[in-house]
């Protein structure tokens, strides 16, 4: 069992002018525009760590979610996605709040950038239960739901709890610079992550924005960090020297909304493949069993990008 912890929202998308949103199971309808040149937005359901235990699901992989989901008519729509997706949600709790809020707007090049409406919404108000799901190998962090109080603490609380019970963790820190208020407090907040932290994933816009390197971050604590360079690929770099970079998938981007959870979902995907979810069993991939990890994650990002939303893959289009 892999669980993922995190946030589940609705991204509010833009669509051409005068479309209509497609009819895939993850559209939520048509938004109004409401007045000229103002966009169409359609809602998607969406949020990193959603996104990434949907990408597991279909996947096929063994996946829970964590989390804390309004009652309203979006979260019902959310547990309905993670179960259409074969997701276990029994731990996730409930909550009479609203649903986050994410308006997204979609550069020329299909790069997504995001504006929060969070106050009082229910997914911040998560709590970390007190004992861990049953069978699980691996959690997953990132994103909003390690930056909003409460609930970030208690996030991270589960995440020492597990590092700290043997359990493989990852993290992609998913940086949203503009709900980060102190942005040095949340640097030295992240480098308190590393020790707890066994695979690390963050893009290369999250790591000009942290600062630092791959190796200074390995010598913190991972055992591993993966970083994407958009179409250009992915680079790994490991504890015990290994160091490659896969290209990316050419593909036609229409958004590139989904695209990193994906990755998420695929690496952990591929090495609890190989048996290889944990610490020890990382440097028995070596560079080829990593490649292999690496241009499946490759591979199932850009089928995430080649249409609407955060669409991840099934399995049998992967081949």
């Amino acid at each position: 069992m892999i669980v993922v912890a995190g946030e589940a929202l609705i991204d509010l998308v833009p669509q051409d002018a005068g479309g209509e949103p497609d009819g895939e199971r993850r559209s939520g309808g048509a938004g109004g525009a409401g007045g000229a040149g103002l966009p169409t937005l359609a809602p998607r359901l969406g949020g990193g760590p959603y996104n990434t235990a949907v990408a597991l699901g279909r996947l096929g992989s063994p996946v829970a979610f964590c989390s804390r989901v309004s009652r309203d008519a979006f979260g019902e729509a959310l547990l309905d996605g993670l179960r259409a997706a074969d997701v276990d949600v029994t731990p996730v709790q409930r909550g009479s709040e609203p649903t986050t809020l994410a308006v997204a707007s979609i550069g020329a090049d299909g790069s997504a950038g995001y504006s929060f409406y969070v106050e009082g919404t229910a997914d911040r108000l998560f709590e970390a239960p007190d004992l861990l799901p049953d069978g699980v190998r691996a959690m997953s962090f990132g994103t909003c739901s390690l930056v909003l109080e409460p609930g970030a603490s208690a996030y991270e609380e589960l995440m020492r709890r597990a590092a700290a019970s043997g359990v493989f963790t990852a993290l992609d820190p998913n940086v949203r610079a503009g709900l980060i208020p102190d942005a040095d407090a949340y640097r030295t907040r992240f480098k308190s992550w590393l020790p707890s932290v066994t695979l690390l994933k963050l893009s290369q816009e999250d790591a000009d924005w942290l600062g630092g390197t791959p190796h200074e971050w390995l010598a913190a604590g991972p055992a591993a960090v993966v970083v994407t360079h958009g179409g250009d690929g992915l680079s790994l770099y490991t504890r015990d020297g290994t160091e490659l970079r896969v290209p990316g998938e050419k593909v036609d981007v229409v958004d590139t909304i989904g695209a990193g959870d994906t990755v998420n979902a695929a690496l952990l995907h591929g090495l609890r493949a190989r048996d290889a979810l944990s610490a020890g069993a990382l440097p028995g991939l070596g560079a080829e069993g990593w490649t292999d990890v690496l241009r499946f994650a490759a591979r199932a990002a850009a089928l995430t990008c080649s249409r609407a939303g955060a669409e991840p893959p099934y399995a049998v289009e992967l081949g």
